[in-house]
């Protein structure tokens, strides 16, 4: 296989996309799907005509996503923005789906990344995103994923704990990503929690309710972002803190501790403050302290960071922030919220440009922007 042949064909192959009107970001990931597939098939049979075949290739991937898409967003539309308390239906073919995709063939994070690409909507980017791995990394896995199911019988579902990683990084995505996806990923985590008597689904039912319910105050009327500590809560939904709360102490009675649990425990403490200043820091470490206990995510850790800085200040919060590796996502964005706290505006001021740079999405990136626009009028002064 040429790579180096592959690689000079594949701007080719996008510009031919483009020309035929596909969105540009998805007709990359379509032309990736591609490369995979090439890498695949051509040792064996090499086309003729190596970009006509990677064209052909990307366009019937295009249309399938988007097909893929227009259906999601059919089922999107009939639910409600904001998902009634009732319980859902007991039966549900998109999440029969999930657990047919978990299946026990393929590894935990194999089965996550094909359900979240077949059944979930999310591109393969976004999925490497979520997972701190390269695009074509993941695209390899799910590839991977697709033949080993290909040959198998779909009638033994996966287990819980894959479908609820789906639904949590689905809901990830629709809460703080490009894509709206967060209502139905708790519609079907409702469902999924009437069905299954699990201490870690109610968790993760209470995380979303809990996230969901600051959603009014995110953002302002031109769309930019407002970070925790300003918004307006009385913008929040009493009504789904409320009954996150209930849900989760409910669970965390059963004394059977999970990831979603803590990460819900946070979501409660900071809900529970009226006011910015009034959050229980020192409490929000210690929950970090068990989700680095329960999962040694390096995502915990950088958000373990943010709250050792705000209980013990932001020069504890930067010697935690330096056992990271630097390349972690929103690593620069967390450097420099803490420099600006410590007093150091210059290096706060070019962190947040970095920041801003890496930035998975176009609100963040300009929140970040304005940041660091804002630290170097300051400076200029």
């Amino acid at each position: 296989m040429d790579e180096v042949l592959l690689r000079s064909l594949t701007p080719g192959v996008l510009a031919v996309m483009v020309a035929r009107g596909a969105d540009f970001a998805a007709a990359e990931d379509a032309v990736q799907d591609a490369l995979v597939e090439a890498v695949r098939v051509w040792p064996a049979d090499p086309p003729r005509d190596a970009k006509g075949w990677l064209v052909t290739v990307a366009w019937r991937r295009y249309l399938d996503a988007v097909r893929a898409d227009a259906a999601r967003r059919r089922r999107e539309d009939r639910v409600d923005q904001e998902p009634a308390p009732a319980p859902s239906p007991a039966v549900d073919d998109t999440l029969q789906l999930y657990f047919l995709c978990a299946h026990p063939s393929l590894t935990p994070s194999s089965a996550v990344a094909l359900t979240l690409r077949a059944v979930g909507g999310l591109t393969t980017q976004q999925i490497a995103r979520a997972y701190l791995v390269p695009e074509a990394t993941m695209a390899q896995r799910i590839s991977r994923a697709k033949r080993t199911v290909s040959g198998v019988r779909l009638d033994r579902p996966g287990d819980v704990a894959t479908v609820l990683r789906v639904l949590y990084l689905i809901f990830n995505e629709g809460y703080g990503g490009d894509v709206d996806l967060a209502a139905e990923a708790i519609r079907l985590t409702r469902q999924l929690a009437a069905g299954i008597d699990h201490p870690e689904v109610a968790g993760l039912l209470a995380l979303m309710l809990l996230h969901h319910a600051r959603r009014p105050a995110r953002t302002r009327p031109d769309g930019s972002l407002v970070p925790l500590a300003e918004q307006d809560r009385g913008r929040w939904d009493t009504k789904a803190i409320a009954e996150g709360i209930t849900i989760l102490q409910a669970a965390l009675s059963r004394d059977r501790l999970g990831e979603f649990q803590a990460q819900a425990a946070v979501a409660a403490l900071h809900a529970d403050a009226q006011r910015a200043q009034d959050t229980d820091w020192v409490q929000i470490v210690e929950w970090y302290d068990e989700l680095v206990r329960l999962t040694d995510s390096p995502v915990v850790r950088l958000n373990r960071a943010v709250a050792v800085g705000e209980a013990d200040g932001p020069r504890a919060g930067l010697a935690a922030l330096a056992e990271l590796d630097a390349s972690l996502p929103r690593h620069s964005a967390v450097s420099a919220y803490l420099h600006e706290r410590d007093g150091d505006v210059v290096t706060a001021a070019r962190l947040y440009a970095e920041a801003a740079h890496k930035a998975p999405n176009l609100a963040e990136r300009d929140h970040l922007t304005r940041q660091a626009a804002r630290l170097n009028a300051r400076i200029r002064d």
